[in-house]
């Protein structure tokens, strides 16, 4: 239900006067600028800017965190294209797809077709928070950790896909990957997989890991090149081929939907958020098409999925921590901290008492939406020159940055020697025909599968006929089944009928 006496009231609050309005822009740039440089985090410039908020009001104080983490979703998603670097890990899927467009001389239609679908994907989260902000976290609340488990399960059997025929080597690349997420101390305080090491007792850093696999290794690959687009008409920086990507985002509408819907709904699980809707939006969206071999090749579709799936996540995971009081990743997680600075406390109380607040903090981020167009359109073109760079200056520039940044943010020695690690696993993946994407995914996904199955056996106490109480659980499990299954049975039918036929 609309609280129109609210909404009043949160217009009244939003446009009596422009102080809460003078750090939106700000925001806006320094998140575009930290998404934009790999190795810092959104939640980092967050946390590094959280200080100031302190004096000012709370309304001012939420659309500047607000602004960081709208800006910040997109920038992640520059260098994803341009570099194959992902700024954070809500931007892995963008690279799949999005730095082959690079590769081929459509950089400025990748980066307009990740604006738009940025853009339409932040609009719809906020949307449906708007609408929905109290069923949606009742529904978040039904998802224990068995249901949490078997969604893990189901994205980790959809990273075969990501290897179009070569499923086994999927698989494998994935179930590396997942014993690498679980290195380190477990959820019973046992350290495993450490070799005797003390660096290793926290894990294995999936961003500085993620880096060198993707990044590094690409780089040692593209050593012989003279640039990162061969031909020097391609290389040339074109508004008008910008917005050309952003009409092109829009011939996708299903996809952009989906992806859309995916993200608030896995944004609104705590401890999930964009790290993981962005994959599961992007590996439905590939599963569904009818070329599923041209996504890696430099699909549009793929930078679509992603893009609308990271983006609309923050409205999910902003009806967590408006409903809740719970975060839902590293960015809401310093919002909360925002809430507790300003003595307020989020959750059903929050909403009843302060709903004015509430509807403010919504239609804030709608403008800030508007804003994203304005400035990302000037921010783009000075971004896209980095494909004029010659490789001989860019692969030392960037392999620099990212040892500096995986130092910022593990503060020691132990960021630096994981990105030139990963990076020589990274290599090898990529010649043997292993997929690197997979080896992340089950490297973000493998301490939360683990957590989830742990909890899970608790509950239980270790009966597995616990898992028939839970229609939930076996809802998603038909759906896993649905989507692994579908698409083989589907093709035996259709070379069946042509046999028939002829």
């Amino acid at each position: 239900m609309i609280d129109f006496a609210a909404v009043g009231q949160s217009l009244d609050l939003l446009f009596s006067n422009f102080g809460p309005w003078l750090v939106v822009v700000p925001g806006i740039v320094l998140g575009l600028i930290f998404g934009a440089t790999p190795g810092l985090q959104i939640s980092m410039a967050m946390a590094i800017f959280l200080p100031m908020t302190m004096y000012m009001d709370f309304i001012q104080a939420m659309l500047f965190l607000t602004a960081i983490f709208t800006g910040g979703s997109f920038g992640a998603g520059i260098p994803a294209i341009l570099m194959n670097i992902p700024g954070t890990s809500s931007a892995i899927a963008t690279a799949f797809d999005g730095y082959p467009m690079a590769r081929k001389g459509q950089h400025n239609q990748a980066l307009g077709v990740a604006l738009a679908s940025s853009v339409i994907g932040a609009l719809m989260g906020y949307v449906v928070l708007f609408f929905m902000i109290q069923p949606l976290s009742y529904m978040v609340l039904r998802l224990g950790p068995a249901e949490m488990f078997v969604v893990i399960l189901w994205g980790m059997t959809l990273i075969a896909s990501l290897k179009g025929e070569q499923v086994l080597k999927g698989l494998v690349a994935g179930f590396v990957g997942l014993l690498v997420g679980t290195i380190g101390f477990g959820e019973i305080g046992l350290a495993r997989g450490t070799m005797g090491q003390t660096y290793l007792l926290d894990g294995v850093p999936v961003i500085p890991a993620m880096m060198g696999m993707f990044a590094a290794s690409e780089l040692f690959k593209l050593a012989n090149k003279g640039f990162i687009v061969e031909s020097a008409d391609a290389r040339k920086v074109k508004v008008s081929e910008i917005f050309e990507g952003c009409r092109m985002a829009f011939r996708y509408p299903v996809v952009m939907i989906r992806g859309g819907l995916i993200g608030v709904l896995v944004g609104a699980v705590p401890g999930v958020g964009s790290s993981v809707s962005n994959l599961l939006s992007y590996i439905e969206t590939k599963r569904r098409d009818r070329d599923p071999d041209s996504f890696g090749k430099g699909n549009p579709k793929g930078v679509v999925a992603s893009e609308a799936a990271n983006s609309s996540s923050e409205g999910g995971s902003m009806a967590t921590l408006l409903a809740l009081g719970i975060p839902g990743g590293g960015a809401t997680a310093v919002m909360l901290a925002a809430f507790a600075m300003h003595n307020i406390t989020g959750g059903p109380q929050f909403i009843r008492q302060q709903t004015d607040v509430v509807y403010a903090i919504i239609f804030a981020n709608f403008a800030q939406v508007f804003l994203l167009v304005i400035i990302g359109l000037l921010f783009i073109p000075l971004l896209a020159n980095i494909v004029k760079v010659p490789m001989r200056y860019l692969i030392p520039s960037v392999l620099v940055l990212a040892v500096m940044g995986s130092f910022g943010l593990t503060g020691n020695m132990t960021g630096p020697a994981t990105v030139l690690i990963f990076a020589v696993i990274g290599w090898i993946f990529r010649h043997y025909g292993y997929s690197v994407p997979a080896a992340v995914i089950g490297m973000l996904l493998g301490s939360l599968a683990e957590k989830s199955l742990l909890h899970s056996y608790q509950i239980s106490g270790g009966d597995i006929t616990y898992v028939f109480e839970r229609p939930v659980t076996l809802a998603i499990f038909a759906l896993l089944l649905i989507s692994l299954f579908s698409q083989p049975l589907m093709k035996k039918l259709k070379a069946r009928q042509e046999a028939a036929q002829s």
